[in-house]
Order: C-alpha cells, then structure tokens, then sequence
C-alpha cells in the first residue's frame, strides 16, 4: 500500500462511489509506461510473424487499437477523468521465446492527474486486439503480466515497478 494514503479515494465516506476532486492540483508532466503479453502455441506465433490473418497484421492493427483505447480510457473506466491532450503510443513486439508478442504502452500528459490507467488500457486493449485477430487460429491464448512499469509527476512522484 502507499504510505501516503491508507484510503481508496474513489470511495466517500459510506462506501459509495466518489469523483476525486483534481481542480487544485498543479498542472504538472506526467508519464506512465505499462506492460504484457498474450502467451500462445509456437504455430500461432509464425501466424503471426507473417502478417497474414483473415483480418490483416494483428501486430499494426493492435497498436491502432491501443492507441484509441488508451485515448478512451475516461469512457471505459468509471471515475477516470479525461485527459485532453494525452499522447499515446504503443508498441507489441513478437516474441519467440514466449511464444507469443509482448506489448508496451507509454502515455503522457500535462495535466492535474496522473496517465496509469490509459497506458495500462492501451496494453490491455492492444493484447485483446491481437486475440480477436488471431483467435481462429488459437484460442487458447492467454493475456499475462498486465502491469504499471513506471510512473513519473504528480504529488506522488516517480514510481519504477521492483
């Protein structure tokens, strides 16, 4: 838990859901880079690699895909705020080893609050993309390791995952 707060400040008082108030902060930079992967058979990997599914390149269609997520975030996520002028980029990369294709979001704003969720809604977004695409070949894919890897602004300051 955070040291600075012991509460979940989208809760009031009696429990019911609450819109944190921004409108003091100080406008300040802020960025956030998230992470993950969707596992899947060596054979759906090469699928991919080609390009070549029924519905296009699931690697360039994903990120598209991240990238209008993570601008949507407020519309996905109850009490997100918007954040206008948020830049957005996503990258996946395939990945052999795994087999399977890693995706990583970074967001950035000048703004009250902070960018997380729309890094972690793009990462989210792009794998599911990837699965839509790719699910007649293989549906036993599986999304992992969705995380927050750094933060940077705000009053809490820089955050780097362990």
């Amino acid at each position: 838990m955070n040291s600075r707060d012991d509460a979940l400040s989208h809760l009031d008082a009696e429990g019911r859901a609450n819109m944190v108030d921004v409108s003091a902060k100080d406008v300040t930079s802020r960025r956030a880079v998230a992470e993950g992967r969707i596992v899947m058979a060596a054979a759906t990997a090469t699928v991919i690699a080609s390009g070549q599914t029924k519905k296009g390149d699931p690697i360039k269609v994903a990120e598209l895909a991240g990238i209008m997520a993570g601008k949507k975030t407020a519309d996905l996520i109850p009490l997100c705020h918007a954040l206008p002028g948020a830049s957005v980029q996503v990258s996946l990369e395939l990945d052999q080893d795994l087999p399977g294709v890693r995706a990583r979001a970074e967001a950035t704003v000048s703004g009250q609050t902070g960018v997380e969720m729309e890094a972690l809604t793009a990462v989210a977004v792009a794998l599911l993309t990837v699965y839509d695409m790719a699910k007649a070949v293989d549906r036993g894919m599986r999304i992992e390791g969705i995380r927050l890897v750094e933060k940077e602004g705000g009053r809490s300051g820089k955050y780097t995952a362990p």
